[in-house]
């Protein structure tokens, strides 16, 4: 309502430089409690009585009117006023205003009231509603050892100077909604119905520490231009939300208590976050959240999931979490950052990383700035599990003792990049003698099982497997990270996988396919040295008994020497006869001495070397063959265990 509409109560007469009094008429009277003059007002005030109702909206106030109105209401005995309804809407008051030990029986209402100065309220009770809505304060407001128990109304109010909220109890809702002041204090008050400072104006800093708000909170498009300070508030039933709300400083909530989550979506936060000690029942939401100068979050302890995804992190910033499931989805970091996680499932799917990340598994709790260890409740599984990186830069990515056997790499970019420390576990082909022991990526697994079915962890629901065509390049990647980072052991599993992945790929042409499944049988690729030790073994074995069946001649054929002479001059002549065939049944052919035999002709052909042993003409092709095979079988063991063991 603007100064020239109509009021809409019984208008008081006086005209003060061509303008209308707003005030409200007392009684039969024409005038407003302020113009009355001195023998009707004093007749009015006389007739007065403990707990009558006020009525005075539109009147110019003074503090010296407002004493002489509350004096008659005064209990002699206590010095209190008792006042029934108190309807003060649209007052003008010039300089401070007090009220002081005042009982309201119902409502007591100031709104759209205009104060000159500030207005102090003191031990005051009001059986029903208290209202400053729209209400234009120059001052302070200062609401000290005052109880409310109904609304407090606070909508629209424009207060220049501070709020001082220290009410005991508000019986129901208290809506703050647009409210515009300087600093907020609200510590320790308790709100039993729903609170709202959607939209409010904090110029300062906002305390709420140790207060209570049963029916959670809500601060939505909240603007405070300092810290913002929750110790040890709780938030029951409907939690809190700072959904869009803007704080330039700190938010602390150390100690505080959150029994159905909060939501900070699309906030902008200037400062850093510290949930120290704080007990988080539900989730908590950062979707979209603006951190513009957060150096520190944390330490966060949530049973549920912290979603970080879409958010945006403009400096470093060092984030400390125990949940089950931090979500960084498409989350933006333009700073480097270290994420500390405990128990947490983390998924990084899409996130940007311009600048050093790293995720790293924590094996000690987190303690409070005290050095006190911080319980961690409903808490139990201690790995830190990345889940996904797909569709991330890996250039500047860091994994430090984390769990990888669920993690999804596929469509990620420089994997070759990517940063492996400490202890990382990736997941194991399922036990038994057909499957080699090693480490397989999340991918293969559920490839792997759209094939062979058990044993190999399918993909989870909404994930597509890929096939061994898209798997292989990522192995090799991963394999390079590995390598440049000095782990050539590390890596050889990837290049194991590689491979496989190549084997099974049907893009492949069928001689490379084929190459690939003979490389494997002979070696395991390369790395392992059993399975070529095993076929050396058996090749040896094989020449060895070959040697002893047909490869040996019935017997050393003794050369014959034939020789002339002339006198002066002996000339001899040595032939040696061709090894004959061993003849007679196979069991008089193995016998120890051409076992001894078989043995040293397999030993030399073992190390590329030529026996010098007569042999048939099936003993010299066999030797001539194993002189290739074995060593190169042997090599094969050799580069195995180097590749296992190399530095």
């Amino acid at each position: 309502m603007t100064g020239t509409d109509a009021p809409a109560w019984p208008q008081c007469g006086h005209l003060d430089a061509g303008e209308r009094c707003r005030g409200r008429r007392v009684g039969s009277h024409t005038a407003c409690l302020a113009h009355l003059d001195g023998a009707e007002r004093a007749a009015h005030l006389a007739s007065l009585t403990p707990g009558a109702d006020l009525d005075h909206r539109g009147t110019p106030f003074t503090q010296s009117l407002l004493d002489e109105l509350l004096a008659p209401l005064r209990e002699p005995g206590s010095g209190r006023a008792r006042v029934g309804e108190a309807s003060f809407d649209e007052v003008r008051f010039t300089g401070d205003a007090e009220l002081e030990e005042i009982d309201f029986g119902g409502f007591c209402s100031f709104s759209s009231a205009v104060f000159g100065g500030g207005l102090y309220v003191r031990e005051v009770r009001t059986g029903g509603d208290f209202r400053l809505a729209a209400a234009r304060v120059a001052g302070d407001v200062w609401l000290d050892d005052t109880g409310v128990d109904g609304d407090a109304w606070f909508y629209e109010a424009r207060i220049e100077g501070a709020l001082r909220f220290c009410v005991r109890e508000v019986g129901h809702s208290a809506m703050f909604e647009g409210m515009t002041c300087g600093d907020a204090y609200f510590s320790g008050v308790r709100m039993c119905g729903v609170a709202s400072f959607d939209g409010a104006v904090i110029d300062g800093e906002a305390s709420f520490d140790g207060a209570v708000f049963e029916e959670g909170a809500g601060f939505e498009k909240v603007r405070i231009a300092g810290r913002a300070c929750f110790d040890g508030t709780h938030f029951h039933r409907n939690g809190a939300r700072f959904d869009g709300a803007d704080i330039d400083g700190d938010m602390l909530f150390a100690e505080a208590h959150f029994a159905a989550g909060a939501t900070f979506d699309g906030a902008t936060i200037g400062g850093d976050l510290s949930f120290s000690g704080a007990r988080l029942e539900a989730d908590v939401g950062f979707r979209r959240a603006v951190f513009r100068r957060t150096a520190r979050i944390g330490p966060l302890v949530c049973p549920g999931t912290v979603d970080f995804s879409h958010a945006v992190f403009g400096t470093a910033v060092t984030l400390e979490a125990a949940a089950r499931e931090v979500r960084c989805r498409q989350t933006r970091w333009a700073s480097t950052a270290a994420l500390r996680m405990r128990y947490a499932e983390v998924d990084l799917s899409d996130a940007v990383v311009e600048f050093p990340v790293t995720v790293a598994g924590r094996p000690r709790a987190f303690v409070s700035p005290e050095g006190e260890v911080i319980a961690e409740p409903g808490l139990t599984d201690e790995r830190v599990r990345v889940t996904s990186v797909k569709g991330v830069d890996a250039a500047h990515l860091v994994l430090a003792d984390v769990d990888l056997t669920g993690c999804l790499f596929v469509e990620a970019v420089h994997l070759d990049q990517l940063r492996l420390e400490g202890r990382c576990l990736l997941a194991p082909p399922p036990a038994g003698p057909r499957w080699m022991r090693r480490r397989t990526l999340a991918e293969e697994q559920h490839w792997r099982a759209t094939r062979y079915g058990g044993g190999w962890t399918p993909a989870p629901p909404g994930v597509q497997p890929h096939g061994p065509g898209v798997l292989a390049p990522v192995y090799r990647q991963l394999r390079k990270a590995l390598e440049d980072g000095r782990n050539e052991p590390g890596a050889a599993d990837f290049y194991y996988g590689e491979m496989e992945m190549r084997r099974h790929d049907d893009a492949a042409s069928r001689g490379e396919r084929t190459l690939l499944r003979l490389y494997w049988a002979l070696s395991g690729y390369g790395l392992r040295a059993v399975r070529a030790l095993a076929w050396l073994v058996l090749a040896m074995t094989a020449t060895v008994l070959v040697m002893m069946l047909w490869g040996l001649p019935q017997a050393d054929p003794d050369p014959v020497s034939a020789g002339t002479t002339d006198g002066r001059r002996i000339t001899l002549t040595t032939r040696k006869p061709e090894p004959v065939n061993p003849k007679g049944p196979y069991t008089k052919r193995l016998l120890t001495a051409r076992f001894e035999k078989s043995v040293r002709v397999v030993a030399n052909s073992v190390i590329f070397r030529a026996s010098g042993q007569d042999l048939t003409t099936i003993g010299t092709y066999v030797e001539m063959t194993a002189r290739l095979v074995e060593p190169a079988l042997l090599g094969l063991a050799v580069l195995a265990v180097r590749n296992r063991v190399k530095r």
